[in-house]
């Protein structure tokens, strides 16, 4: 079956959903459901205000999480420059596969002394974090409309980046601490971070909170507001328990999941990769230790800038497929120049454009497919194999920049150009892709009006569902 076919016969199982009489509807599957029929009007003044109480209730926490997730996960790159390599005797490809082992149960479970050691903890850190990315995407879209995704989905990822950041920094700062205890610097990088990791993982778990409908943060009125608004467009009006079987056999089925993950690997492979080896390139240039880790700092910051302003404007122009596109083309030249043989100035500006490009292409495929997948047991299922494709990425990454090619890493550039080129191929095709299904949405549309049906309230929302491109 062609995509289109499909994806239209989707659009038409979800209509024929909707034709139940609008009566109550039931919201997200748990022990307490919200009940409505019309939500309280705001003013534009009190919505705005509602929602940066929702912003500031659930995104620190989360960001904060995941900066925490991201140095755990990255900072051995920086503890590779104080001492790791040497003192766990890590020759050959054994870095590599250090970080390679993070990955293996991360993709399995998403749906400090000696190397076996090192081996071990990369395993059990994945398996910790297999199941964080996927479900925080699944969890904001219970939150936030459509086209308010993608910004706080930045606001979350871009604390990867400050992570970077924050890495540099504290490995500079730490590095001093090399000898105290008895323990080489690197060991206190592990040490310390983790420490904070675990009890922010404990304060989490009092400050977080399920869904709207259990939030007492919120108003009766503002918890039945953003209800509604996540109902919008009626695609998820309709979702019972006994449909969910058939939604995630319909996620692991839909073209539109594994285009887009093939997309999300073009952005992850690259990303992965920069974030792991940035100190060791940037050392090569011919910095010293303390100075390469401090020299982290700027791309990774610049990267949280443009991540947040791409959000932005993809969520305010309510298109995906441009903002990506332009984060993999920055990218795609901070490769290039680093591909060459420029001046280490030139090649430093290069990774500029590598973290940057990767970071603010980042949150766009996962919104994309969050956008255009309907029913929130599909929409779950889907972000979740997606995510999981993409930490394929991860492995890949892991491997593309390897030790006997330093200094100038050409296979790694190389292979990073390579899954670039992939993804840039692939997001006009799909883009034409979504064209095609809109078009035939819209004759249905017409031809639906054209013979004056009368259409229940939720078929006509759920007809006004349009692919977001």
């Amino acid at each position: 079956m062609s995509p289109t076919s499909k994806t239209s016969s989707d659009a038409h199982q979800g209509e024929s959903h909707s034709r139940a009489p609008p009566q109550k509807k039931e919201m997200y599957g748990s022990k307490e459901r919200v009940e409505h029929s019309v939500a309280p009007a705001l003013t534009v003044a009190q919505e705005a205000k509602l929602w940066r109480r929702i912003d500031l209730r659930l995104l620190p926490m989360i960001a904060l999480i995941f900066l925490l997730c991201s140095m755990d996960k990255g900072n051995i790159g920086n503890a590779q420059l104080d001492g790791l390599i040497t003192q766990l005797n890590l020759t050959g490809n054994r870095f590599n596969i250090a970080l390679m082992v993070y990955f293996i149960p991360y993709i399995l479970l998403e749906f400090p002394s000696n190397y076996p050691q090192l081996i071990g903890v990369r395993v059990c850190l994945g398996a910790a974090e297999a199941g964080f990315s996927p479900g925080v995407a699944y969890y904001l879209t219970l939150w936030y409309p459509k086209y308010m995704f993608q910004y706080r989905m930045a606001l979350f990822t871009t604390a990867a980046g400050l992570a970077g950041a924050f890495s540099g920094l504290l490995a500079y700062g730490i590095g001093f601490m090399d000898g105290a205890g008895g323990l080489r610097g690197w060991s206190w990088i592990f040490i310390l971070e983790g420490v904070a990791t675990v009890l922010v993982g404990l304060i989490a778990a009092l400050v977080m909170v399920d869904y709207p409908s259990t939030a007492n943060f919120l108003t009766t009125d503002e918890r039945s507001f953003v209800t509604a608004r996540y109902l919008e467009g009626g695609d998820d009006a309709q979702d019972e328990e006994h449909y969910m079987s058939q939604q995630v056999w319909a996620a692991f089925t839909d073209w539109q999941v594994w285009a887009l993950a093939v997309v999300q690997v073009s952005v992850t492979a690259p990303a992965y990769a920069i974030t792991y080896f940035l100190p060791s390139i940037i050392h090569n240039f011919g910095y010293s230790t303390s100075l390469s880790q401090l020299l982290t700092i700027s791309p990774y910051a610049l990267s949280g800038v443009t991540t947040l302003v791409f959000a932005h404007l993809s969520d305010k122009l309510k298109v995906r497929s441009p903002f990506i596109f332009a984060g993999q083309s920055i990218a795609l030249l901070g490769y290039i120049i680093n591909l060459t043989d420029a001046p280490s100035g030139v090649k430093y500006f290069g990774t500029h454009l590598c973290i940057m490009g990767s970071f603010s292409a980042g949150p766009g495929p996962v919104s994309w497919l969050a956008n255009n997948l309907r029913g929130k047991y599909k929409r779950g299922a889907g972000l979740a194999l997606q995510i999981t494709m993409g930490s394929f990425g991860g492995l890949i990454g892991s491997n593309i920049f390897r030790t006997q090619d330093a200094p100038r890493y050409l296979l790694g550039h190389g292979l990073a150009i390579m899954f670039i080129s992939i993804g840039l191929i692939a997001i006009p095709i799909i883009v034409l892709a979504y064209k095609r299904l809109n078009a035939r949405l819209d004759r249905e549309e017409l031809l639906e009006k054209q013979h004056g049906e009368n259409v229940e309230p939720n078929l006509q929302e759920a007809s006004g569902f349009r692919y977001t491109l």
